[in-house]
């Protein structure tokens, strides 16, 4: 482990004799001949982590491979553990980097015993991927493109869904969000494609990020028509959405869905509103409290594309406080019309949390992250560079206020980040190695011993386990002649296992 304990013993079996003599003099360099071996002795055995005012000494962490073989492995930046800890969810892709979208499997390894099953095998040309597990059953929701996909109907961002397995039924896959491309269009069914489903902590609703097949013909904005503008959306189990048979893409939905923000096509230069929502988390494991006492029991923070006063597009952090019924339709129909995006339900406040337009780097940056929020929902964390260019961490409460910034490190943050189950560190990676930020004071440790940057630790994740005793983690590893992405896992000792 890089970040070691500092050794702070002086050898007094040899000057215990002086330090016992009558002769003040002799006691008095003693004393000073000590003090200077104990000074050089941690000069000689710091590291850049420790002056780096960097964490506990008592978090420490082995480090495990856990798959082999030549695949181009991903990790979702969260949900990708097994309720019980011991299982880790994936999908394959063609690319190490996981650029491009053309795997065919999702599986799931034993952290343990490296044993792998298979969940799901796409077939008819269709590709699958970004797959997270429920937080309390077995069962993962992942993304499905189209079954025997045509010029005009192939995957992209608006033609592809979310369906759901469970682990006992490998290969039997239900359609979370409903589909209608035929208007009039059904409450409760969405027009594209849904991305990146994740379950809330209670395993309720789930949110995802989407696209509008039917807005996508439009190329430009005009005033008698919206565009295809990304957005955070929601489904919500309890209501199955069955829909007409009109259009061969059609589809029934388990869930009902619903936009949970607004964008717009151009956004007023220094105003809030935003062209684009995006990387979204659910705040806290049961909502947060308000200003006021009461608490917002369903709510997301996302990244929000604004135009500066200057004319320059940055990402803000936004919160999107939802209402408990998102049935009833608030300032247009929840199903959208054909020239017009579907609406947020009644009771939806969009707000924004940061302005950073002023500062000398503004807007949120570093590499792509969701937002994510401490479990009680009292802060929510996300990424922005300091004044000297250097990625942190950075806090914020979905009150409002001016945003905390938590590290003060003097190598980037890496990669995407998650919370520990109970909101005391922070996972993610600095310095080709994986770390944990204690969010009580900001300091950080190594977990890992810093790579070259061929191995160096993957961008895509760094996700606690439920217990809080593991992280997991992409790494590339030689396979053969050729790198290949292996999943890794972290495990916790000391405090940080406690």
């Amino acid at each position: 482990m890089v970040s070691r304990r500092l050794p702070r013993r002086v050898p007094w079996r040899i000057l215990r004799p002086a330090m016992r003599s009558g002769c003040p003099r002799l006691r008095s360099a003693t004393l000073v001949a000590a003090t200077a071996l104990l000074m050089m002795n941690r000069t000689a055995h710091s590291d850049p982590v420790t002056t780096a005012n960097l964490a506990p000494a008592d978090v420490r962490g082995t480090e495990k491979q856990i798959t082999r073989g030549r695949e181009g492995r991903i990790l979702t930046n969260t949900g990708v553990w097994s309720p019980d800890g011991e299982w880790l969810v994936y999908d394959t892709r063609s690319d190490i980097p996981g650029q491009d979208f053309d795997g065919t499997r999702i599986e799931m390894v034993n952290v343990r015993t490296g044993e792998v099953k298979v969940l799901y095998q796409s077939a008819h040309g269709a590709h699958c991927g970004v797959v997270t597990f429920h937080p309390r059953e077995p069962q993962v929701v992942f993304i499905l493109g189209p079954e025997h996909p045509t010029p005009d109907w192939s995957y992209c961002a608006w033609h592809r869904c979310g369906v759901i397995v469970a682990v006992a039924t490998p290969g039997v896959a239900t359609h979370l969000d409903a589909r209608d491309l035929t208007p009039p269009f059904t409450p409760g069914a969405l027009r594209g494609g849904s991305h990146v489903h994740v379950w809330d902590a209670a395993g309720e609703w789930v949110s995802f990020t989407y696209e509008d097949a039917v807005l996508a013909r439009f190329q430009e904005a005009g005033p008698d028509h919206d565009l295809n503008l990304r957005n955070v959306a929601v489904a919500v189990p309890g209501h199955p959405v069955r829909v007409r048979k009109g259009h061969p893409h059609n589809q029934d939905g388990e869930y009902f869905s619903v936009l949970a923000t607004r964008t717009t096509a151009r956004p007023k230069p220094g105003s809030d509103e935003i062209q684009k929502a995006f990387e979204e988390g659910w705040v806290g494991a049961n909502g947060y409290l308000r200003a006021d006492g009461t608490r917002q029991k369903h709510a997301l923070a996302f990244q929000g594309q604004v135009i500066t006063a200057q004319g320059a597009t940055i990402s803000e952090v936004f919160l999107a406080d939802l209402p408990d019924d998102v049935t009833t339709p608030g300032a247009g129909p929840l199903a959208g019309t054909e020239t017009r995006m579907p609406c947020p339900p009644k009771g939806t406040v969009q707000r924004r949390l940061t302005h950073t337009a002023e500062r000398k780097f503004p807007g949120l940056q570093g590499p792509r992250h969701w937002l994510r929020s401490a479990p009680d929902g009292g802060r929510i964390a996300f990424l922005m560079k300091d004044d000297s260019g250097v990625v942190q961490l950075w806090t914020v409460s979905p009150n409002g206020g001016p945003p905390t910034e938590l590290t003060r490190n003097p190598w980037s943050i890496t990669s995407a980040f998650t919370w520990s189950p109970d909101g005391r560190l922070i996972a993610h990676g600095m310095d080709n190695s994986v770390c944990v930020t204690e969010t009580s004071t900001g300091k950080t440790v190594r977990l890992t011993a810093r790579s070259d940057d061929a191995r160096a630790p993957r961008p895509e994740a760094c996700v606690f386990s439920p217990d809080g005793r593991k992280i997991a983690f992409l790494r590339r590893g030689v396979s053969g002649k050729e790198f290949s992405n292996q999943i890794c896992v972290v495990f916790l000792e000391g405090r940080a296992g406690l």
